[in-house]
């Protein structure tokens, strides 16, 4: 499979957002991105919930969720998005589970989780919602594998995991639940061109594209660089107009799109949206 050259990835400046925000979950429904949350500058978690139209360029607010939260687990069911854990107010994890029809404009809340947990990972199959790990008020992570059933309402308790994780990634594969946690080491590793944690990071047309985050000083990067499969190197991109990290980022329509996050050490939130587009 042929894959875009560097030379082909440019950046644009987007529709800022309303503001400043980090902390934030993003998804997609019908090619419309729904940012939800996040916490503002000073650091409180929020109840935003506002609307891009890539059409337009542009940000609308809707109906707040119920329940502030930064960092919730989102996944999409239909024309609906369900709001799962994440931080409070208190700054303690959250129990709550709300969900907003996109075509009503309203949110119902919905069973609660088992126990506050904020830091889980979630997917959905066949309407069914998982959600693994995540972290409780104890601040340890936790083996759980949950599920819900959004017509009964209802969450049940399924086999453990054999290792407790928190803010872990997860994808299905047909009927398997993949999840994956840090890597110790490996022999088979191709460094990044430039040392950076808390990045943002997608696949964009067959190749990984890696941009902002944390650099070794430490200070927040505006590079960005993209591992090439063929040729199993990471090649420079051009720069983001603005640094960042802690940043959420999505991918639609072969585009990602890098919204809010943290330009400064210690962190300082900022307003902006960057997307690479082919």
């Amino acid at each position: 499979m042929s894959v875009p050259s560097a030379q082909e990835f440019h950046w644009q400046s987007l529709a800022r957002l309303s503001s400043s925000r980090v902390y934030h979950s993003l998804a997609e429904v019908g090619g419309q991105l729904y940012m939800l949350g996040g916490c503002d500058a000073a650091g409180r978690p929020t109840s935003y919930l506002e609307r891009y139209s890539p059409e337009v360029d542009q940000w609308v607010s809707l109906s707040p969720m119920p329940t502030a939260r930064a960092g919730a687990a989102v996944v999409v069911l239909g024309k609906q998005l369900l709001v799962v854990g994440g931080v409070g107010k208190q700054q303690r994890p959250l129990k709550a589970v709300e969900v907003y029809n996109t075509e009503e404009g309203k949110w119902r809340k919905r069973c609660s989780l088992r126990e506050e947990l904020m830091g889980l990972a979630i997917t959905v199959k066949d309407g069914r919602v998982f959600a693994v790990g995540g972290m409780g008020p104890d601040l340890m992570p936790r083996s759980v594998l949950q599920q819900y059933d959004l017509r009964k309402d209802v969450w049940a308790l399924l086999p453990p995991m054999p290792t407790p994780r928190y803010d872990t990634s997860i994808c299905l594969q047909g009927t398997k639940i993949y999840v994956a946690g840090s890597w110790l080491g490996s022999e088979d590793t191709i460094s990044m061109k430039t040392k950076r944690a808390d990045f943002a990071a997608a696949i964009v047309r067959g190749r990984m594209v890696v941009a902002g985050g944390l650099g070794h000083q430490p200070s927040v990067l505006d590079t960005a660089e993209a591992f090439h499969p063929e040729k199993r190197k990471w090649e420079c991109l051009a720069p983001m107009a603005t640094p960042r990290c802690s940043a959420s980022t999505i991918v639609i329509r072969d585009r990602l799109l890098v919204v809010g996050g943290v330009n400064q050490v210690p962190k300082s939130v900022f307003r902006g949206v960057c997307r690479v587009f082919l």
